[in-house]
């Protein structure tokens, strides 16, 4: 895992956003949160998001076209997180298994491909919200 100095102003800017945040946060919310202390454009923010994502602080919510911080800082880097996401709070849950990633490699190897990118996002209604 990188150490938070090593990283850059934006990135540790942006990484804390996320870590305060209460839920996953598009990269022009997190614009909206950063534009106090002199960030500006779009672009320093998917930048920032880039590299975070790289060296496994963030995962991006492909379904929401959204970003969150790793929850689980001690997943290892092969490992495939699995996010369950609740349709009508927006919380979202990040599962970190090998069970997941075991499941993965296994149907690697029977299907005879190799993935590049996986993404496991799960939809539905959360138990508080289901028992609400």
């Amino acid at each position: 895992m990188i150490d938070s100095n090593s990283l850059s102003q934006n990135q540790k800017l942006v990484l804390d956003v996320l870590e305060k945040g209460t839920g996953a946060m598009s990269a022009y919310m997190i614009l909206d949160e950063l534009r106090d202390v002199g960030l500006r454009a779009p672009l320093q923010i998917y930048r920032a998001l880039e590299k975070l994502i790289l060296i496994g602080r963030v995962h991006r919510l492909e379904s929401l076209n959204a970003f969150i911080s790793c929850s689980h800082l001690s997943c290892e880097k092969n490992s495939v997180p699995a996010f369950v996401i609740c349709d009508k709070c927006d919380q979202v849950e990040e599962i970190c298994d090998d069970t997941v990633s075991l499941f993965l490699a296994g149907l690697e190897e029977k299907t005879k491909f190799k993935t590049s990118k996986s993404s496991i996002e799960l939809h539905g209604v959360c138990d508080a919200c289901e028992n609400a």
